[in-house]
């Protein structure tokens, strides 16, 4: 299994003298005989042995965290050659994660610009309130470390926000736990790491009340005021227990049972197992191999390495046997030795763990109050199945839909620590209506392009200028509430766009100011001014509303006014005249009604999950256009097809991937660190593991689809029609097989594409 996450020790010495840390306090101690910081030489060998690691695996991307030690002794110059060494080495490689965790204590701005400029993000160790943390971080001479951490964090809050990757917690239960979690939410950081203090059963965490789960009792304390206040940051032990529960991967080591992918470059070239184990015995993450004479690989077959055996094989009999294994994974590897056996034993920790994830796994199934959905979303597996058959009624759709409310409202929150002028105002305004009108604020947030701006946004994608977009957000969430507000609002064109609403034509103005009241908001910008009413339905006065198609019961969006829709492989259409208006509203009644006759099981998950319908450019060559992209629930873009029957087959079409597109949010069906290609009958290019997989879902519909129709026709028509359904029968069934060949499924992807087949082969009975 090749490595993808890399710890390059850029310094071995600190300049704290914490009492509770593994490298300088625990077992091993082979600091002692290490340079102080890394020499050059060896530096630009343990980049090299990296990106031909990369290479040779054909890895997507690495992560490397610059660490220690305390990192930041390294100095200036020679992080900066590390930083720009690691870029240039894996350029044209893959995608590189580059991080630095420090104590913070000479972090300055110098530091911030360096790691700024070259996209360096920066975590900082901090335990909590000035006692907690001063409790075990300090100088050799017992001073405090607290301020000087503090200062470190309001560094990176203010002015460097986009590198700040937040806070790591080393538990001590003497300490205050809701002091501890308060002092680390006021620092705004985008994730806590809250980590138990490393012990093995030689050397058991100390319990000083005596309670055999007082460490688990301690995080649900934590854990229930979390809750209570909404997830107010990323927690990343809670959210791993909440993910493993759901057959998820975990984001942290200490728990689940993913394979470990990670390596470490000591300051002498050493390459090592995980620091933790340096808590376990004198050598114990040694290799024997080192930057100069071995490559990763020759590491990862070191007797070592090839110990520590991944997933259930690696644990003992009472850890198989537990029914939270799936979430605890054994917990951290180190926290299992004891003298005669090993590792073969449960963790030090074993009945926190228990108690822990118990609580959490319950309290995750608390509704929460402003959307009705659950605070973990799960998908059972008789609603697994129908999925997996191709088609899956509105009650799947809305668990579907519910998570991926709780995914955009996640991406929203992150977006409020990100930089940009409009952002504290519009979050302020937005926090007050949601508390009053939560599901006007929900509704908001569900147009499916706001989970596309926000990924963007997050991903780097776009300018963090386009972070003001939350006062858009804010904007219309405040006119649907019909609450009294001002609010400058950014017009990154010549539009000012609110979304579920529609849009102003203002012009190049850079800025305009929204008031909003009940039942009406005016929009100034210079000395112009637009008094507009919400349900005002025509254009108007430099007023664009979005506008929506109906037939019966349901009913969608035709959005030719969001900026955000600019998204899919295809160009989008410009605004609708009133003319191609009715040709839409004609062409989607005629489609509904063929779907509700022929193809009525599809037709619960369209009347759900289906939102927002976009228009999209006409093919040069006029052949069809649809599309879909991931981040869009909700939405699908088309062109205008030539009759109702083209747009009904592309509905269908485009819907599989939005479910499924969901169900991969919720679930892992593959492994995704398989990175080989297959070939795809619909395609010249070989697709990596989720096209296909995607492709062959998205492919059933369209083989139901002529299934079905041909009988709708009669003579040429019908054997056109009939010949699509060989073909496409024949392409799905031979996709699938190659998914169910590949190896890399999981169990749930196994049972998925086990049911996809069954559907396929009862299909090829006609």
């Amino acid at each position: 299994m090749p490595f993808r996450q890399f710890v390059l020790k850029v310094s071995s010495r600190c300049d704290l003298a914490c009492d509770h840390c593994y490298v300088y306090e625990h077992a091993d101690q082979s600091w002692r005989r290490r340079p102080r910081i890394i020499g050059r030489e060896t530096l630009a060998a343990a980049t090299a042995r990296i990106a031909e690691h990369a290479r040779a695996h054909a890895l997507p991307a690495v992560h490397v965290v610059l660490h220690g030690g305390e990192p930041l002794l390294a100095g200036h110059d020679l992080l900066e050659e590390a930083i720009t060494g690691i870029r240039r080495a894996m350029r044209g490689i893959c995608e590189l994660d580059l991080r630095i965790h420090t104590n913070g204590v000479t972090l300055d701005e110098k530091f911030c610009e360096l790691f700024a400029a070259n996209d360096v993000r920066v975590g900082v160790s901090l335990d909590g309130d000035r006692s907690a943390n001063d409790l075990h971080r300090r100088y050799a001479n017992g001073r405090g470390s607290y301020d000087q951490a503090v200062r470190a964090v309001n560094l990176l809050r203010g002015k460097y926000r986009d590198i700040y990757a937040g806070l790591l917690c080393t538990i001590d239960i003497r300490n205050d736990p809701v002091a501890v979690y308060e002092a680390l939410v006021a620092l705004r950081p985008p994730v806590v790491d809250f980590l138990l203090p490393h012990a093995t059963w030689d050397h058991p965490p100390p319990r000083p009340e005596g309670e055999p789960a007082s460490y688990a009792d301690w995080l649900i304390t934590i854990f229930d005021r979390w809750v209570k206040d909404g997830k107010p940051v990323r927690a990343r032990m809670f959210e791993s227990i909440i993910r493993t529960s759901q057959g998820e991967t975990s984001l942290t080591e200490a728990l689940g049972l993913d394979e470990c992918d990670l390596a470490v470059i000591e300051a002498d070239g050493q390459y090592e197992q995980a620091d933790s184990l340096k808590t376990a015995f004198a050598g114990a993450p040694a290799t024997g191999c080192d930057v100069f004479a071995h490559t990763l690989d020759e590491a990862a077959r070191s007797a070592a390495m090839a110990g520590h055996l991944p997933g259930l094989a690696g644990l003992c009999d009472t850890c198989r046997a537990c029914p939270v294994v799936g979430s605890c994974g054994g917990g951290l590897y180190a926290h299992r030795h004891k003298t005669g056996t090993g590792f073969m034993n449960p963790s030090v920790y074993c009945a926190d763990l228990m108690k822990l994830i118990t609580h959490v796994r319950s309290r995750a199934r608390v509704r929460d109050e402003a959307g009705g959905a659950p605070a973990t979303h799960a998908i059972s597996r008789d609603d697994l199945d129908a999925l997996a058959s191709g088609y899956g009624d509105g009650g799947v759709l809305e668990i579907l839909a519910g998570s991926q409310k709780s995914l955009r409202r996640r991406r929203v929150g992150s977006l409020s620590l990100m930089a940009g002028p409009a952002v504290p105002e519009a979050w302020r305004l937005l926090t007050e209506v949601d508390r009053e009108h939560p599901r006007t604020v929900q509704e908001v947030l569900d147009h499916p392009y706001v989970r596309v701006w926000a990924v963007g946004c997050l991903e780097g994608r776009r300018p963090v200028s386009d972070t003001g977009y939350l006062a858009n957000i804010a904007a219309a969430a405040a006119v649907r509430a019909g609450v009294t507000a001002r609010l400058a609002v950014p017009v990154p064109g010549d539009t000012l766009y609110l979304p579920t609403l529609g849009s102003v034509a203002t012009g190049p103005v850079g800025e305009a100011t929204v008031e909003t009241g009940p039942g009406a908001f005016t929009v100034t910008a210079g000395d112009r001014r637009w008094d507009v009413r919400p349900g005002d339905a025509v254009a108007a006065h430099g007023w664009l509303p979005h506008r929506r198609l109906t037939a019966g019961a349901m009913a969608v969006v035709l959005d030719d006014v969001d900026p955000s829709r600019d998204c899919y492989e295809w160009p989008v259409s410009p605004r609708l005249s009133a003319e191609d208006l009715a040709g839409w509203q004609e062409m989607f009644t005629g489609a509904v009604d063929l779907i509700r006759r022929d193809h009525p099981a599809y037709l619960p998950g369209l009347a759900t999950g289906l939102r927002v319908l976009t228009p999209l450019s006409a093919s040069p060559d006029g052949s069809q256009v649809s599309a879909t992209v991931r981040e869009a629930f909700g939405a699908i873009g088309v062109a205008l097809p030539a009759g109702p029957a083209q747009l009904a087959l592309l509905m269908i079409h485009e819907f599989q991937h939005v479910k499924l597109g969901a169900v991969l949010d919720l679930l892992d069906l593959y492994d995704e660190k398989n990175v080989e290609l297959y070939r795809a009958p619909w395609r010249a290019d070989p697709r990596p593991l989720e096209g296909l997989l995607q492709g062959a879902y998205a492919h059933m519909a369209v083989t139901d689809f002529w299934r079905v129709h041909r009988h709708a026709l009669t003579g040429a028509p019908a054997e056109s029609a009939t010949a699509q359904f060989r073909h496409w029968l024949e392409a799905t069934a031979g996709a699938i097989e190659t998914l169910a060949g590949s190896g890399s499924l999981t169990p749930l992807g196994e049972r998925f594409v086990g049911g996809m087949r069954a559907t396929v082969q009862l299909w090829a009975g006609d």
